[in-house]
């Protein structure tokens, strides 16, 4: 039997294609025997920082949650760092549901005391540092930077060693400035630096690893899916995962 993963992204088949084409290589170089997956676009794709945006593509994810499922897929893997929707999503659905951002920084935290995040852009910061405070994670983080690129700047990276050649010094000095601020870990914030930085073999800045969060939540997944076989691992439905009334998802899927 082959588990099926979803992975669902928050960008565009076509405007991201550069990003994309190594992506999915790269997820399925993951996962073991038994395990297969695809990654779904969202178009279009986040396009804008602001929080209607988010708001946006967690619809989107909720909705395609409840579309895998139905179609048999064993777990669902959210590669969008801020993990837009990830509540929602874990509450509609009973297969196991993981996200890149909750997992990366969660593994961050068994690599190294401190850790600390770069992003891909300024206008991402405050996000990612509400983010450590949901996660309460405020006292293992060392601070939040990014380089001052743009999407369009990484598919550059990704399209040919020009555009990397750019990119590169930007992510060293921001790499460390958070050595000197203390941290011991390297946490890409997002699936482009993720990609274009942490997929190496043993990758690191000065010894401090480079988390490569795609390989993680592909990992995740995995092993979401062999606890939730032996009933284990299963969310709690006391709270925020709560299960809605089936009116209440009747209504979203058609209104929402």
């Amino acid at each position: 039997m082959t588990h099926k993963i979803w992975f669902q992204g928050a960008t565009d088949r076509v405007a991201h294609s550069a990003y994309i084409s190594r992506l999915e290589p790269h997820l399925n170089s993951m996962l073991d025997p038994g395990f297969s997956c695809t990654f779904n676009t969202t178009t279009p794709p986040a396009t804008t920082t602001h929080a209607i945006t988010e708001f946006r593509m967690a619809r989107n994810f909720i909705r395609n949650a409840v579309k895998a499922e139905r179609e048999g897929y064993s777990a669902i893997a959210i590669t969008h760092f801020q993990d837009a929707g990830l509540a929602e999503v874990k509450s509609v659905v009973d297969i196991p549901v993981v996200g890149l951002g909750e997992t990366s920084l969660f593994h961050a935290c068994t690599l190294g005391r401190k850790f600390g995040l770069i992003t891909i852009n300024p206008v991402f910061i405050p996000w990612h540092e509400d983010q450590i405070i949901r996660y309460a994670l405020e006292r293992r983080c060392v601070g939040v930077r990014a380089v001052n690129a743009r999407v369009s700047d990484f598919m550059d990276g990704f399209a040919g060693e020009a555009g990397m050649a750019k990119l590169r010094p930007l992510w060293e000095a921001e790499c460390r400035a958070l050595l000197d601020a203390g941290a011991d870990v390297i946490v890409p914030a997002g699936g482009l630096p993720m990609l274009m930085f942490g997929t190496e073999t043993g990758a690191n800045f000065e010894g401090a690893p480079i988390v490569n969060g795609l390989a993680v939540v592909a990992k995740a997944a995995e092993m979401a899916i062999k606890l939730h076989a032996r009933g284990h691992g299963k969310v709690s439905r006391r709270s925020n995962y709560a299960k809605p009334p089936a009116l209440a998802l009747t209504e979203f899927l058609e209104q929402g």
